[in-house]
């Protein structure tokens, strides 16, 4: 089968996502079939792309795949539609979360990616807003539980302060050393410490005066930064995903320093 061009332009992008909404099955790899008359989604960015790897800029509120719910776009689509040949999924960001997520290009490279992942090798830090002033450092071990309610397993966050807002709020960095469900904000509301936005695991007035006063109107956390060794030729790479308007505005509202902002 022939491999489709890639579009150079946002325009000649939103068509090509029109056009294959028309011509393949909603289950060819988790996608949705999306109308004709539906307005084109807007680009997702590319953070870098090469013949083995494509990491994109999920937004906050774009599931990865299809999953429980049922939308007429995900992340996996999406990329697969931006670079024009199919994509492999190797981890998973919260569809709540926003940032730097991999795909590879083609299913032996997503098995390395995959192993890398079960090794722990995969660095990734993450930007995130909490309630409370945890420790300068902390290293969170606490096993963590799947939905399903299966055996507990080793879990390990380490989190640094990086800024204290009002006596109140704290914004940190977080590295995830595994990759439990959840796991990020459930260490950080184990701890006192849930992030602000969190309507699963935070608290209602906190995210209430945070929409009130600063406009934010989603999760404050975002995997800012990824590290790996890339499958085909075994250097390190890390690729920085810019915080999105919807996270970077309110806390440049709350006087949050520039250089925290930065991948």
């Amino acid at each position: 089968m022939r491999t489709p061009p890639v579009a150079t332009t946002r325009r000649e992008r939103q068509r090509e996502r029109q056009l294959r909404s028309l011509s393949q099955p909603a289950w060819v790899w988790y996608g949705a079939a999306v109308s004709p008359d539906a307005p084109p989604a807007a680009p997702i960015d590319i953070l870098l792309r090469d013949d083995a790897v494509v990491v994109i800029a999920k937004p906050a509120g774009l599931a990865v795949h299809r999953g429980w719910a049922k939308d007429d776009s995900y992340a996996m689509t999406e990329a697969r539609d931006a670079v024009g040949r199919w994509v492999y999924p190797v981890h998973r960001l919260d569809r709540a979360t926003s940032g730097a997520l991999l795909f590879a290009l083609d299913p032996a490279l997503a098995e390395v990616l995959a192993a890398q992942f079960r090794a722990h090798t995969i660095a990734k830090r993450y930007l995130a807003l909490v309630r409370g002033v945890p420790p300068a450092e902390l290293v969170i071990a606490r096993p963590l539980t799947k939905d399903g309610g299966d055996a507990p397993q080793p879990a390990l966050t380490r989190v640094r302060r990086l800024w204290i807002f009002e006596r109140r709020y704290s914004l940190v960095e977080a590295w995830p050393e595994t990759g439990r469900q959840h796991q990020i904000r459930r260490h950080l509301k184990g701890e006192t410490h849930p992030l602000i936005g969190d309507v699963r695991y935070g608290k209602g007035d906190h995210n209430r005066l945070f929409r009130e006063r600063f406009g934010l109107h989603r999760l404050a956390l975002h995997a800012a930064r990824l590290s790996f060794d890339h499958p085909q030729s075994g250097e390190r790479v890390t690729v920085t995903a810019p915080l999105p308007d919807d996270l970077a505005g309110p806390l440049r509202a709350m006087g949050a320093p520039e250089e925290l902002l930065q991948p």
